[in-house]
C-alpha cells in the first residue's frame, strides 16, 4: 500500500527550521506549560523535528482506502525487521525471533514478564528509566535496584553485583536512559550470563524453569546510534548460542522516527517455547500481532527511512557538541547514542532539591527532574536535545547566561 517516496534532495533540511507542533496535542509541550519562544520543552523523550516523508507518505495512502477493519498481520515484516539489523549494524537476527506488536514496548515488557514469571527477584540498574519499576510492581514482583558505576567519561555495570543476587530476570535499556550510554559486549553477556544462572538457579522455586533467567533488553534507543561511537550491541546477537534463549530484545520504530503517537514495537524472542507463552498471554487479552496504522508505519520507516536517519543523526551529533561543549562537567556520562544528556544540577549551579523547577524559573528551560530515573537520580536532571537548530541557538544562550 505504500508508495514508493520520492528522493529528498537533502534530507535533513528540515532540521535548520523551526517546527511549530501547536495544536498537535504534544504532551513534551504541555507539561513545559508554554509554547516555543518562551519556555523551551526538553523533558519528555521525543523529539521536536519532522519524521521522513515516506510515513506520512504511507500513513495518507492509507487513509485514503478506506477500509480499516480487522488486518492479517504482514509476515514480511520480520524479514524487513531482519534485514534492518543486518543492513543497519551488521548483525544476524533469525526472522523467526520476531514477534510484531501493536502496542508499545512498555506493554510488551508487563506482559513478557507475566510471561516470563521469574523466580528470582527482577534486577534494574540506577539511574534508569522508572517505568522499569513500576511495571514490575504492577505484576506483582520482586524488584531490586543496582547501582551503577561511574568511570571515566560514564557510567558502566557491575555485572558481579548483579550475579551476586542471582535474579530471576534483569531489565534494562541498552543504550541506557538517561544518560545515552552505549553497553559494551563483555557487559551485556555477563548479564545475559547472571540471568541464566541466576533463572537455573531459583528454577525450583516455582518459576518457569531455566528458562525462567532472562535478560530482556529495552532497544528503542539503539538504533540512534551516533556515528562517531562505533559499534552497537544489541543483546540478541551478544548473547548468542546457549544464551540466546535467556534473552528478549525490544525495539520499536517509535524513538527513532518520532512515531510513539502510534504505538508500536517488535520483539526478538529466541526462545520459541517463551514466544509461544507470549502470543497465547497476548490472545487472552484480545491482542494479536500485526495492526493496521502500526504496520503502516513501521513498514515505512524500516524501508524507506534510513537516509532520513542518517540525516537525523548527522544533526543529533551537532546538538549534542553545541550543548555539552556550554555544559562541560555538568554532564554527566558522555552520549553515544540518541539525544539525551544527564546533568548533575550542582555543576549548574542548582539545588539538588527542586533543580527542574530552579532551572525553568531561571532560563525558561524545561527538563526532566532525575528523580523520575529512581533514587540514584537525586540532584540530576535529563536534557532532550532533539531540537531544530534555531532552538538549540536559543538553549545554548540561555545556558551560557545561567
Amino acid at each position: 500500500m505504500e508508495p514508493h517516496p520520492a528522493a529528498d534532495p537533502r534530507p535533513g533540511a528540515e532540521f535548520d527550521r523551526l517546527f511549530d507542533r501547536t495544536g498537535t496535542g504534544s504532551i513534551k509541550w504541555a507539561r513545559a506549560g508554554a509554547a516555543p519562544g518562551g519556555v523551551i520543552a526538553m523533558g519528555l523523550a521525543d523529539m521536536d523535528l519532522p519524521g521522513p516523508p515516506a510515513v506520512a507518505e504511507a500513513l495518507a495512502a492509507r487513509a485514503a482506502h478506506r477500509a480499516y477493519g480487522y488486518t492479517l498481520c504482514d509476515p514480511g515484516g520480520r524479514d524487513l525487521v531482519s534485514r534492518w539489523y543486518r543492513d543497519r549494524h551488521g548483525v544476524a537476527v533469525d526472522p523467526d525471533w520476531v514477534l510484531l506488536l501493536p502496542f508499545s514496548p512498555r506493554t510488551a515488557l508487563r506482559l513478557l514478564l507475566e510471561a516470563i514469571a521469574p523466580a528470582g527477584p527482577v534486577l534494574i540498574p540506577t539511574p534508569e528509566w522508572a517505568g522499569f519499576g513500576e511495571i514490575c510492581a504492577a505484576a506483582g514482583l520482586p524488584y531490586q535496584e543496582i547501582a551503577l558505576s561511574v568511570e571515566g567519561d560514564g557510567y558502566r555495570l557491575p555485572a558481579e553485583e548483579f550475579a551476586r543476587r542471582r535474579p530471576g530476570a534483569v531489565v534494562l535499556s541498552n543504550p541506557h536512559n538517561p544518560s545515552g550510554r552505549v553497553w559494551t559486549h563483555t557487559e551485556i553477556r555477563a548479564l545475559a550470563e547472571a540471568a541464566a544462572e541466576g533463572g537455573a538457579a531459583t528454577a525450583g522455586a516455582g518459576g518457569a524453569g531455566p528458562a525462567g533467567g532472562v535478560l530482556l533488553s529495552d532497544e528503542v534507543h539503539g538504533d540512534l546510534l551516533h556515528p562517531d561511537h562505533g559499534l552497537r550491541h544489541p543483546v540478541a546477537v551478544v548473547a548468542a548460542g546457549d544464551l540466546a534463549r535467556h534473552t528478549v530484545t525490544l525495539n520499536s520504530v517509535g524513538k527513532t522516527f518520532n512515531t510513539s503517537g502510534v504505538p508500536s514495537c517488535f520483539a526478538l524472542v529466541p526462545d520459541p517455547a517463551l514466544r509461544s507463552r507470549l502470543t497465547g498471554l497476548m490472545a487472552g487479552f484480545g491482542l494479536w500481532e500485526g495492526g493496521l496504522l502500526e504496520q503502516t508505519v513501521q513498514r515505512a520507516a524500516l524501508r524507506y527511512g534510513g537516509p532520513w536517519l542518517d540525516a537525523l543523526l548527522r544533526h543529533l551529533v551537532g546538538a549534542r557538541e553545541r550543548l555539552t561543549g556550554v555544559l562541560g562537567s555538568a554532564v554527566v556520562s558522555r552520549p553515544q547514542s540518541s539525544y539525551l544528556l544527564w546533568l548533575d544540577a550542582a555543576e549548574l549551579g542548582l539545588p539538588a532539591e527542586g533543580a527542574r523547577a530552579a532551572l525553568l524559573d531561571r532560563c525558561g528551560l524545561e527538563l526532566s527532574e532525575g528523580t523520575g530515573f529512581g533514587p540514584a537520580g537525586h540532584g540530576r536532571l535529563r536534557l532532550n536535545y532533539a531540537l531544530p537548530t534555531p532552538l538549540l541557538e536559543t538553549v545554548e544562550a540561555r545556558l551560557r547566561a545561567l
